[in-house]
């Protein structure tokens, strides 16, 4: 029978390695802290990606440039008994976080997410006396983006390519603004001018002085 690996502390996760050493130092023995250096999965950059017939269901993939990162990460959390993710709170550290449990395949009875605004003791020991579970909706947003960003940049940007410039890429943002401005542009083309003038006076009834009698305004085509 295989002998059942002992736990080793907590392992905690953040996006800058710049933030480890300092967060590592408020939590103290019993905790270690990495780095994500950021996503750990991402789209495949050659391929759409996206099942746009099913729901529009992303495929991810863990670029090279993270494996060695994510392999490092997964040997540490085997080991903890409590995984933290501590990523923003933002919703990219969101999705960062539930992309981290989805790669490292953690068990979500051992995963704690937290946050804290600013990296001082105070703020970190609170983030973890108030842990939380993953913010769905925030990793909803995050991928919903994503996928639009994909889409038109795959559906746009060969258009582009042909009828302006190469290497032109298209976005989910400016895409749309250009099309507000040329559908406003030919509404202001397209309006049909007529003249109109607008008639004071002032009118005198029944021997009334002036100052007595009625105004009227009229607009005339």
């Amino acid at each position: 029978m295989a002998k059942k690996k002992e736990a080793s502390g907590d392992l905690v996760i953040v996006e800058s390695p710049a933030k480890a050493k300092t967060i590592e130092k408020y939590l103290g023995e019993g905790y270690t802290v990495l780095s994500s250096y950021g996503h750990v999965r991402d789209l495949p950059e050659r391929d759409l990606s996206v099942d746009v017939e099913n729901g529009f269901e992303p495929t991810y993939i863990v670029p090279d440039d993270k494996k060695a990162r994510l392999s490092e990460l997964q040997k540490q959390a085997d080991k903890s008994e409590t995984v933290w993710l501590a990523t923003d709170e933002d919703r990219e550290g969101e999705a960062i976080s539930w992309h981290l449990k989805e790669a490292l395949k953690l068990d979500p009875a051992k995963v704690k997410r937290i946050t804290f605004n600013e990296i001082t003791k105070k703020a970190v020991l609170e983030a973890i006396a108030n842990p939380r579970e993953i913010d769905v909706h925030l990793v909803d947003a995050q991928q919903a983006r994503r996928v639009l960003d994909r889409l038109v940049g795959y559906e746009l940007s060969p258009i582009l390519w042909r009828k302006v410039k190469p290497s032109l890429s298209a976005g989910r943002v400016q895409s749309v603004a250009v099309r507000l401005i040329v559908d406003r542009e030919r509404e202001i083309l397209g309006f049909n001018s007529t003249s109109a003038f607008r008639v004071t006076a002032v009118l005198l009834v029944d021997g009334k002085t002036p100052s007595e009698g009625r105004t009227a305004c009229a607009l005339c085509h």
